[in-house]
C-alpha cells in the first residue's frame, strides 16, 4: 500500500514539472528569455525529484517484521 503513495508523489512531481515547462515556453513566446531559463531550471529540479521518488519507490525494500 505504501508503494501507491510513492508513485502518487512521483506523478504529482511530474505534473509540477510539466506546469513549469509550460510556463517556460510561455515565457519564451512572450520574449522573456530570463523567465524561460529559470522555469527550465525549476523544471529540471522537479523532474529530478519525480525520478528519485519513482525509482526510490521501486527500489525500496521494507525492513522489520512482517505483519
Amino acid at each position: 500500500m505504501s508503494r501507491i503513495f510513492g508513485f502518487a508523489v512521483g506523478a504529482l512531481w511530474i505534473i509540477f514539472t510539466l506546469m513549469a515547462l509550460r510556463a517556460a515556453s510561455a515565457g519564451a513566446a512572450a520574449g522573456q528569455p530570463d523567465t524561460q531559463l529559470w522555469y527550465s531550471v525549476i523544471a529540471f529540479f522537479l523532474g529530478t525529484a519525480a525520478l528519485v521518488a519513482i525509482v526510490g519507490t521501486l527500489r525500496h525494500r521494507p525492513s522489520g517484521p512482517r505483519k
